[in-house]
């Protein structure tokens, strides 16, 4: 992408008395007592959030920067044979799950050693009535044991179903023993089987407790589940682009994007 335009600034929305940093093109220029330009230049594909070196800019860059770093984004889980999420891996202690979740065994494993493994173990419980979840270490390696009622002994995650791994993915990911600000799914409905639905919106339920949740889904009965505990926001598309339903001009958010 070719960056245009850049701010940084606080309140609500961009006006010029809350405007700090201003980027247009290559050109910088910082907020300090008046507007400073910055010598640095930014190639098209360099942001200010990674790549402005001026010292008297940085700590509102730095404050910025470490916030999103720690916002988590997960698409879609992997669940075919040779899946991250299917390997034994080496442990370590690990806050949030990879968007890969090739350490989901080191996130339960975190989860177990800080005291904080209640609520993944109620998710399972909830949704594997009978189930639950334990990591075998041997030699620094971490492998997830899943046992489950009626079976002799516990499955490995390379043994388990599609969606029962894309299930304790998302719990992984969903409650973690330390939550991030953020996180953001999209489609956690996608591959599971009705019957999961409901436990996922009281894993959606339970982690929203502890953090801001957003979700994105086509499922109306998600949805449903979801509502009495956050707030909808449902996008229709009437052939000349998307739109929020039932949102008026008056009722869009004071927003003022500046001029590239």
């Amino acid at each position: 992408p070719e960056i245009k335009r850049e701010q940084v600034f606080t309140g609500p929305f961009a006006r010029p008395a809350s405007v700090v940093i201003d980027r247009t093109r290559a050109a910088v220029r910082v907020r300090d007592g008046g507007w400073r330009s910055v010598p640095q230049t930014l190639a098209p594909g360099q942001s200010v959030l990674l790549d402005l070196e001026d010292p008297s800019a940085l700590p509102e860059v730095l404050r910025l920067r470490h916030g999103m770093a720690q916002w988590r984004f997960y698409d879609h889980f992997r669940a075919d044979r040779d899946a991250p999420a299917r390997q034994p891996q080496v442990g370590t202690r690990t806050r949030w799950l990879s968007d890969d979740g090739a350490d989901l065994a080191a996130v339960w494993a975190t989860a177990i050693e800080s005291g904080q493994e209640g609520p993944l173990a109620s998710a399972v419980a909830d949704a594997f009535p009978g189930s639950h979840v334990d990591i075998d270490a041997v030699d620094g390696v971490f492998r997830l044991l899943f046992s489950q009622r009626g079976l002799l002994r516990p499955l490995t995650a390379a043994e388990l179903s599609d969606g029962t791994l894309r299930c304790l993915l998302l719990c992984a990911a969903l409650l973690p023993a330390d939550p991030p600000p953020l996180i953001v799914v999209n489609e956690p409905e996608a591959s599971l089987h009705e019957d999961l639905l409901g436990p996922l919106g009281s894993l959606l339920t339970e982690a929203a407790r502890r953090t801001q949740i957003i979700v994105v889904t086509h499922s109306t009965a998600l949805r449903r589940a979801l509502e009495p505990r956050g707030t909808a926001v449902e996008l229709v598309s009437s052939g000349e682009g998307t739109k929020v339903l039932g949102q008026g001009l008056l009722d869009a958010p004071p927003w003022h994007w500046p001029s590239r």
